[in-house]
């Protein structure tokens, strides 16, 4: 496949990958959210949660082996790639946290309250900004 394609394709499975980072932490406050008596309002916004984990899961991986054989393959190099690998570490470890965090809630068990998930949400954000910088500027 030629550079620019593989490169497109990274680019749509990165920011679909992203809409499920960003989404599923907010169905995470609408869960904590919701009275212990509304069980139905719990098992919609759990059975939203799992597809929506299942589904956003695999793109991430996929995005992930694209940005690979970007790298790899195309022998794309510099200190900023390697910032944005650990970053991209980091979004892997958020990605299974919220794994555990679907299942604390699916058993019942979950301890944190709405707002420690309203700032759970802004981490993506966060490393979203600072991995278009490197990107984008190639500081190093």
């Amino acid at each position: 496949m030629d550079y620019l394609v593989v490169k497109a394709l990274h680019i749509v499975l990165v920011v679909s990958w992203f809409a499920g980072l960003f989404y599923l932490p907010r169905i995470f406050v609408n869960l904590a959210m919701v009275p212990p008596e509304s069980t139905a309002e719990c098992e919609r916004l759990l059975l939203m949660a799992g597809k929506l984990y299942r589904f956003m899961t695999p793109i991430g991986y996929l995005a992930i082996a694209l940005g690979l054989w970007l790298w790899l393959g195309f022998g794309i190099s510099g200190g900023w790639l390697h910032a944005k690998t650990t970053l991209v570490a980091g979004l892997v470890v958020y990605n299974l946290y919220c794994r555990k965090l679907l299942h604390s809630f699916q058993a019942g068990s979950n301890t944190h309250n709405h707002v420690w998930f309203r700032w759970f949400n802004e981490v993506p954000v966060i490393v979203l900004l600072v991995v278009t910088l490197l990107v984008v500027l190639k500081p190093f």
